[in-house]
């Protein structure tokens, strides 16, 4: 029985004490894990242990979430996410991966890309979105929101609550028993410590920069056209169906699976979505 050792590290960034996951030989195919709101590295415990022995997986937790440190004053934004996690890639040296990018993870990911496309080897795209179809109605609403609105911020936190953690991992999915109840528990526990609600409130209100940023992602899509595996929920509340075939129109050699589940699709359909991811990785690092 093939089983990883998954290593759990720190490393300096700029101030910011990066805490990651890595497995797998150093020579091996890299697969870059970026994670979600309002989660951390540790949603990819399972795929790192299906993978992790093939590949060298690696996946840091931002600013704001997990086990990441940031110093008081840092500025939450999608760019100095961005930011942080090149410099986390720039101290391992890592020069070339196939990035999975789920929610936050596309705008982080699509940055990177944006800063330097001969790092991208491949792309996984998991409810990770890029297009104005791809968000739901009440997606643009909270997208909508102002700091300046009234009950702007209060709506924000209520997604930051127990109930709001636990719905958007057990939303839309076919079957609830297989969703591990650890996940939004544990995100949850980061969720509740000193400063990390003001996180991701500032980080709600620069979602907008990202909805901005779509027409030049879509740009960068059609000129370097890496090879793309798309999977996804087609419950998601907040990234609908629409989102996932969007991706063809700028990447029509792209692999689309859609499955009967919600937007932590991993939870349910690890079984099924791992060996794509598998068989993805041979592929695209033998372009």
């Amino acid at each position: 029985m093939d089983i990883p050792r998954v290593a759990h590290r720190f490393v300096e960034v700029e101030g910011v004490r990066v805490f990651y996951r890595e497995a797998g030989p150093l020579d091996a195919p890299v697969l870059l894990l970026l994670h979600g709101f309002p989660s951390a590295s540790h949603q990819y415990r399972r795929l790192i242990d299906a993978l992790g022995t093939r590949y060298r997986v690696i996946a840091p937790d931002y600013p704001g979430f997990g086990h990441t440190e940031a110093p008081e004053g840092f500025s939450y934004t999608f760019d100095r996410l961005a930011d942080i996690t090149e410099g986390f890639l720039e101290r391992l040296g890592l020069a070339r991966f196939v990035m999975y990018v789920f929610d936050f993870g596309a705008p982080v990911g699509f940055r990177l890309a944006e800063r330097h496309p001969e790092w991208i080897a491949g792309l996984v795209v998991q409810n990770g979105n890029a297009y104005e179809e791809g968000l739901s109605d009440g997606a643009r609403s909270f997208v909508a929101l102002r700091p300046e609105q009234p009950g702007a911020e209060q709506t924000i936190r209520e997604l930051l609550t127990l109930q709001g953690t636990r719905g958007q991992y057990e939303g839309g999915t076919s079957d609830p028993e297989l969703v591990a109840p650890d996940g939004w528990t544990l995100d949850q526990h980061f969720l509740d410590q000193p400063g990390r609600a003001e996180a991701q409130v500032a980080l709600a209100f620069d979602y907008k920069s990202n909805v901005e940023s779509y027409p030049r992602w879509q740009a960068w899509l059609r000129e370097h056209t890496p090879p793309a595996l798309v999977v996804w929920g087609r419950n998601d509340p907040f990234f609908p169906e629409p989102g996932a075939r969007a991706y063809l129109r700028d990447l029509p050699e792209a692999e689309l699976h859609v499955f009967d589940t919600g937007h932590f699709a991993l939870e349910e359909n690890l079984p099924e979505i791992a060996p794509l991811v598998a068989d993805f990785l041979d592929r695209a690092w033998k372009r």
